[in-house]
């Protein structure tokens, strides 16, 4: 067990360790900046929270039981259905 998270965290360290490396050769490549525009900035802010929600509601489920509740099948009796004497 130990071994494994060993290997685990080499893994996590080596790949961290490509994308430094990916990032100063893409740094000398092209070392002017990229102009920046009012797009680049939404995208940005907006794109990876987006992301997260479509994520977040991908995996979501409710409780089970809820389901009939949502539908009106079950839950807490009506008394607007039965007849009044």
């Amino acid at each position: 067990m130990l071994l494994t998270k060993f290997l685990r965290v080499l893994q996590l360290w080596a790949l961290a360790l490509a994308i430094s490396a990916a990032l100063v050769a893409a740094g000398q490549r092209w070392s002017e900046p990229p102009p920046i525009g009012d797009s680049l900035v939404w995208s940005l802010l907006l794109v990876p929270s987006l992301l997260l929600v479509l994520l977040l509601l991908g995996r979501w489920s409710l409780p089970a039981g809820t389901a009939s509740i949502l539908t009106g099948q079950g839950g807490e009796s009506d008394d607007s259905n039965q007849e009044q004497d």
